[in-house]
């Protein structure tokens, strides 16, 4: 029997989650001084996970050359 794609683990660090633990929201926290050592670790305030998409650069072409 095989494993289900969403049960592998191989590329989970590469894809983007939504939900993010806690360690890693204090980190974000942390990094936008919004939390510092010593604060409560409970209800902490919300911590927005963007995705970031590189657009693809237009390749260049001989018509573009001539122009």
């Amino acid at each position: 029997m095989s494993i289900h794609s969403s049960f592998r683990s191989g590329g989970a660090a590469a894809k983007h989650r939504n939900v993010l633990t806690r360690l890693e929201r204090l980190e974000k926290l942390e990094a936008a001084e919004r939390w510092t050592d010593g604060d409560g670790l409970f209800g902490l305030p919300k911590v927005r996970s963007i995705k970031v998409a590189m657009k693809k650069k237009k390749k260049k072409t001989d018509d573009d050359d001539k122009k």
